[in-house]
């Protein structure tokens, strides 16, 4: 693990660092200076003159780094990134609970969990960060970018051991919500085990038939409109788009899926049809006080689509 950044937060975002190589991993002569290794090791990624020229680099002592200072083994070396321009993501991310150690909050889709990719400052991890005031604001679990509803994050790095382990021991009860079509000729409720896999590079997860079971579904019916209906998912292991194939080998198919049953080529400012997929409830005992805690999205389905209209 790197020492503690010299640098703050940008953005709600930390800064990236880099390392040179221990004594005796280098020859002496190989990087003169700490330009020549910052050429070879990150020249790809940033413009290192342009950062060098800015005291955009620093060290852990929080001086910049300058192109001549000679080559050092074992040095930190810190920078923020520039960052692409992202489309804003529309709705809003309602603060549910928060108190000393955790924050529930209800997203809303199209923002992602954390930052990664092409979803920086548009993720619920750094807007909150910077929102809320909290620098080390973490998700204690996952929930798809496209998916929308309660997501629950440690207000500092001291809380995470103890709600991660409770999360990783399936001792929180998670609710979700669907819209999807109807099928009159299905007997409710339903439990779905099956093997489910991903492959790197593919979108889609797939059934492994004649794999032990791990993933597992109850599937019930609540609310029948004409042609479509609200199901309420109970998923009692967590593997990568369990609930969303669940209800695909149901043959009823989440509406407005991006993914299943075919991936739909979905520009990344286009937040017009949201995937009709709620994470509803949680409920868990605070693993730290006894306290039963139950929390209720403020959000209701049929989801709507909304523009992108970036409030600055």
């Amino acid at each position: 693990m790197p020492p503690r950044s010299p640098l703050p937060q940008r953005h709600g975002l930390d800064a990236a660092w880099v390392c040179t190589p221990e004594r005796g991993s280098a020859r002496p002569h190989q990087w003169p200076t700490m330009e020549a290794w910052l050429h070879d090791r990150l020249s790809e990624f940033v413009d290192v003159t342009g950062f060098l020229a800015g005291e955009r680099f620093a060290y852990q002592s929080g001086a910049p780094v300058v192109g001549s200072d000679p080559y050092g083994p074992h040095t930190f070396v810190w920078f923020h990134r520039d960052l692409a321009d992202e489309a804003f993501v529309p709705g809003t991310v309602h603060v549910v609970h928060q108190d000393a150690r955790i924050v529930v909050v209800d997203k809303p889709a199209f923002l992602s969990t954390i930052p990664r990719g092409r979803h920086v400052v548009q993720s619920v991890v750094v807007r909150l960060r910077a929102e809320l005031g909290l620098p080390e604001l973490s998700p204690l679990h996952r929930l798809d970018r496209v998916t929308s509803g309660l997501l629950i994050l440690a207000t500092e790095r001291r809380w995470r051991g103890a709600y991660q382990s409770m999360f990783q021991r399936g001792e929180v009860g998670k609710t979700y919500r669907a819209l999807a079509p109807l099928r009159p000729d299905l007997d409710f409720p339903v439990t779905v085990r099956n093997h489910l896999a991903t492959r790197r590079g593919q979108w889609q997860a797939e059934v492994v038939v004649d794999e032990t079971p791990n993933a597992e579904s109850l599937i019930e019916l609540e609310t029948v409109f004409r042609d479509t209906a609200v199901y309420r998912l109970t998923p009692r292991t967590g593997r990568t788009h369990q609930l969303r194939m669940h209800l695909l080998g149901l043959g009823i198919p989440i509406i407005d899926d991006p993914v299943y049953p075919v991936v739909r080529d979905v520009a990344i400012d286009d937040f017009a049809r949201p995937l009709q997929l709620l994470a509803s409830e949680v409920r868990f005992t605070d693993p730290l006080d006894g306290e039963l805690r139950q929390f209720e999205s403020v959000r209701t389905l049929p989801l709507r689509g909304e523009a992108a209209v970036d409030p600055a």
